[in-house]
């Protein structure tokens, strides 16, 4: 028996739809974060979403933000407002930092992080995710379409 390839995908996202959004704040965030796959429905470690949202906010201000400070800031928020202090370990911080930079939603330089470029999510959201990563994505899809008819072709009569 040959050897089995790897399932690694080269790229991945998963999109949501919800209602329109007539939330604000963190609640805002969150459905964001639902949205684009980085939180799940019914998840209650939700720590991302307050990690995007500092950086939101830091962005407001042109702050670049180490991993640490995110740190200390989510602890803060999750204190003031009695969210429980789930997923605040600087471990899981920089996982969820790493998940968001692979959406390109932000970046890094000399380990400071920041919302890419400055710019507002509509444009990283446009360039990054819609015009890069999910046309690659879909185009892929078809080309497995495309083999699976060639594969399986339909015997219309």
């Amino acid at each position: 028996m040959g050897r089995i390839a790897r399932d690694t995908p080269l790229a991945e996202i998963t999109l949501r739809r919800y209602e329109k959004p007539t939330m604000s704040g963190r609640d805002l965030v969150r459905k964001f974060c639902l949205s684009v796959g980085l939180l799940q429905p019914g998840d209650s470690r939700d720590v991302v979403v307050d990690v995007f949202h500092i950086l939101l906010q830091a962005k407001q201000r042109q702050e670049e933000l180490h991993s640490e400070e995110i740190k200390n800031h989510v602890m803060s928020y999750r204190k003031e407002n009695g969210l429980p202090m789930l997923g605040i370990a600087s471990s899981n911080i920089r996982r969820q930092l790493k998940r968001l930079k692979d959406l390109h939603l932000i970046e890094t330089n000399a380990n400071l992080y920041r919302i890419a470029e400055w710019n507002g999510i509509s444009e990283i959201f446009e360039e990054k995710m819609h015009n890069f990563l999910l046309k690659t994505v879909v185009s892929r899809v078809r080309d497995y379409v495309q083999k699976l008819d060639e594969v399986f072709p339909s015997e219309k009569k």
